[in-house]
């Protein structure tokens, strides 16, 4: 019986990696994530998502047309209980390369946000600026973060819900100094995937005492509201994030986006062509790419 149980497992682990390998390939691909040559700082922070992307890009790294180097990098940000010895047990016995940066960024927010309030802002944009430096120095060009698919569409309705903007976050930019390049490999794969494939890998996964047990966050609140949506109108979430990537600019209303002022009649969708080369003076795709804005 045992035997029958342990072959059921290496086939779901099997399928599950094939289907994150296809997923995490087409989004590099659509994106131009990884090209010949670049070194990856994979960002580890212990937690399903992280130690899933980089089990998947160690993968790829194998069977790639092209030579791409990979370090692995965690933010030991000195959080009570911390098991330090965890990841770099881990990383070394899977023979990557890795470096554990220690910040007490933790010391920092618990003194600057009262009691009861939210820490992930503050917390965020610590990790993100060390990591960031640190990029530098180890002169990696690329930095890849474990978001997927779910996080993309929960950026997405926290951004229209409570900042009024229509906007999500991309598998690919570049930071506002265009000093670093970050990538999203996994943002394609769903999160019920990413979770099923981390616990049959049995991956040491670490859990946040700081941001991830708080009450009450808005993201929790979406990432509730979606789940629902997922469970009581099966392929809505497919649906939503197709959409994501078929964007009508001429079909909202924003003017800086589509010149809405200069639409006139008796042109076709009333846009005045140019009369140098007889195309529209208003060249806008009629379809954008929103995760690339």
């Amino acid at each position: 019986m045992s035997e029958e149980l342990d072959k059921q497992q290496k086939t779901r682990v099997n399928k599950l990696q094939k289907r994150l390998r296809r997923e995490a390939g087409r989004a590099i691909e659509d994106f131009n994530m990884i090209e010949d040559g670049d070194k990856v700082m994979v960002c580890l922070s212990g937690g399903k998502d992280s130690f899933a992307m980089l089990d998947i890009l160690m993968n790829l790294q194998k069977s790639a047309p092209i030579s791409f180097e990979i370090v692995a990098v965690n933010l030991d940000q000195k959080q009570p209980g911390f098991p330090e010895h965890v990841l770099p047990e881990y990383l070394t016995e899977i023979g990557i390369p890795f470096h554990i940066v220690e910040r007490d960024t933790y010391s920092v927010v618990k003194e600057v946000i009262p009691e009861g309030k939210t820490t992930c802002s503050l917390c965020s944009r610590l990790r993100r600026g060390t990591l960031y430096g640190f990029a530098e120095e180890i002169g990696a060009n690329k930095i890849a973060l474990g978001h997927h698919r779910d996080d993309i569409l929960e950026t997405f309705f926290l951004n229209m819900f409570y900042g009024g903007k229509l906007k999500s976050m991309p598998p690919k930019l570049v930071s506002d100094d265009g000093k670093n390049m970050v990538i999203r490999p996994l943002a394609y794969a769903r999160e019920k995937d990413i979770a099923a494939y981390a616990e049959l890998r049995e991956f040491p996964i670490i859990p946040c005492n700081l941001c991830g047990s708080q009450d009450g966050l808005q993201r929790q609140v979406i990432k509730e509201m979606l789940q629902d949506w997922d469970k009581n109108h099966p392929g809505r979430i497919e649906t939503m994030f197709r959409s994501l990537r078929h964007v009508v600019p001429s079909h909202l209303v924003d003017t800086e986006l589509f010149d809405f002022k200069g639409l006139q009649r008796g042109y076709a969708h009333g846009i005045v062509e140019n009369e140098d080369d007889g195309q529209p003076a208003q060249k806008m795709p009629e379809m954008i790419d929103i995760l690339s804005l």
